[in-house]
């Protein structure tokens, strides 16, 4: 290559030819791709606005509350989404612009384009509760790291990266690794700013407080999904580690790991700021693999330390190994882009050799399996679903909130919070299922059962009709075990309220509990 290849004015018109690409790319799958479980699911939370909800803080409940309003086609409601990897990208152009010297610049351009070529950037569509998380984020971090360049003391920076901080933990509890992270940035390796993680602390404080108060009077439901039911059973598994180190690897590219950590910093850049851009991706991914030798690690759990990563790459890679390192990025990314056009708009025929043919078709076609269930459906039936994925997706497509049937899992809980089974006694329930059901299973909550088979698409589907539902018996087993499994509150957390124990007259878990 020659070497005006590798100037700034090359390079920027290759970053900006990437963000047009990607941008373009993220509007088409965000307009044609299916509404997924998770999406549908957290939907419900902006139909219903609250100031917390089941599985996590609240964050994304409140902007799909905000984006309904302007229209439900999934490109409105992903529309926020979409430009997060976009608008990162520009922060890790901006602030290599600022780290790097200046015949350095290629540098900060090249490693905006990998950010934006990496498949989990372009694929970043999907509005889940990692839309704001990963948002706050990268505004806390860009923050932190004004703060700690800074010629002052940074104190109005450090007190905008814990604000920032504060939102991305009402997004997700993850949020507060990076918090540590800057804890352990300043405790260890900038001694003189001992002070600036107690100021983080205190701007992020109101965001904690206020997730604190709705948990102590609603069950303490974030906590005993985030910090008990979801690792109920967990154990050392060099398995769950092992998989994690092949996802870190995947997830930040062997190349970029390998050629990263062989370069030094660049001339001229501070080695304080290489420093603290080392300590923040790499001490939460030290915690997330202590954490996989118990437990899995989910990769969208580490997404939202990517883009500190491709900053300390970009401090000690100059534009040539960046722009060998963009043309391996772009390849890993083609695969990924063939799976997600197949999944969304590829004949369903061609799945029907694989797994997940039977799932691909109710994540194509839904409304076709709504339509379905709204056959014959007795006056005055609740629709349900037996967990929480295709429930969502039924109430999507539905337009009414859709139960789930049964003790369900410790994902996704709203119900617990918003649905009182009471209100269903002696009325007509129709429940859908993948399987064929086994009628046994529901008698003993009706006056009578019987099933429903369907086709769409070649694939059969079921649902369970049940005339004249009987509360009592639901109340005495079923909640019962949702009370037992994922109601257990630690003693040492004082409940002020619970939805659903009060409900039900479950003591054990109420205010004032024996």
């Amino acid at each position: 290559m020659r070497a005006s290849e590798f100037s700034a004015h090359a390079s920027r018109q290759i970053f900006w030819g990437a963000f047009a690409i990607t941008l373009l790319l993220k509007l088409v799958i965000a307009a044609g791709f299916p509404v997924t479980g998770d999406e549908a699911f957290f939907y419900q939370w902006g139909v219903f606005p609250a100031w917390g909800y089941s599985d996590h803080p609240p964050m994304v409940g409140w902007l799909l509350a905000l984006l309904r309003q302007v229209s439900e086609h999934p490109l409105a409601l992903r529309s926020f989404t979409l430009l997060v990897t976009s608008l990162i990208a520009l922060g890790v152009v901006d602030l290599l612009r600022r780290f790097l010297p200046e015949d350095r610049e290629a540098s900060a351009w090249l490693a905006g384009a990998v950010y934006l070529a990496m498949p989990w950037s372009w694929m970043f569509v999907l509005v889940t509760t990692d839309t704001p998380l990963i948002f706050f984020m990268a505004l806390s971090a860009w923050a932190y790291l004004r703060a700690d360049t800074s010629t002052g003391r940074g104190t109005g920076w450090y007190a905008l990266a814990g604000l920032f901080l504060g939102l991305a933990f009402l997004s997700k509890y993850f949020a507060a690794l990076l918090g540590f992270a800057y804890a352990a940035h300043c405790f260890g390796w900038r001694r003189e700013r001992w002070w600036a993680p107690f100021l983080i602390f205190a701007l992020a404080l109101p965001s904690i407080a206020l997730n604190v108060a709705f948990n102590a009077t609603h069950g303490w439901t974030n906590v005993m999904f985030n910090v008990f039911n979801r690792n109920e059973g967990s154990a050392w598994s060099i398995k769950t580690f092992a998989v994690y180190i092949g996802m870190a690897l995947y997830l930040l590219t062997p190349w970029l790991l390998w050629r990263g950590a062989a370069a030094r910093v660049a001339p001229g850049v501070s080695s304080t700021t290489a420093r603290t851009l080392a300590v923040l991706w790499l001490f939460p991914l030290i915690v997330f693999a202590l954490l996989a030798t118990r437990r899995t690690i989910g990769l969208h759990w580490v997404l939202g330390f990517v883009p500190l990563f491709v900053l300390w790459v970009g401090l000690r890679l100059d534009a040539r190994p960046l722009r060998s390192a963009l043309n391996w990025t772009v390849a890993l990314s083609l695969p990924h882009l063939l799976v997600v056009a197949a999944v969304a708009w590829a004949p369903l025929s061609w799945l029907q050799p694989f797994k997940v043919h039977d799932r691909a078709v109710f994540l194509r076609e839904t409304p076709a399996v709504v339509a379905a269930l709204r056959q014959d459906l007795p006056a005055g039936a609740t629709l349900m679903a037996r967990t929480y994925n295709p429930a969502g997706m039924l109430a999507f497509h539905h337009g009414r909130y859709v139960p789930v049937f049964g003790v369900g899992r410790h994902h996704a809980r709203q119900d617990d919070q918003i649905v009182d089974f009471r209100a269903y006694e002696g009325r007509p329930i129709r429940v859908f299922l993948y399987d064929e059901p086994n009628l046994a299973e529901f008698a003993p909550y009706f006056d009578r059962v019987s099933a429903k088979r369907f086709e769409i698409e070649g694939v059969a589907f079921f649902a369970v009709d049940g005339t004249g539902f009987r509360f009592q018996p639901y109340r005495d087993t079923v909640l019962a075990e949702v009370a037992r499994e994922f109601h257990d509150i630690p003693r040492w957390l004082p409940v002020l309220g619970s939805p659903f124990c009060e409900r039900y007259g479950f003591a054990a878990c109420s205010p004032g509990r024996p």
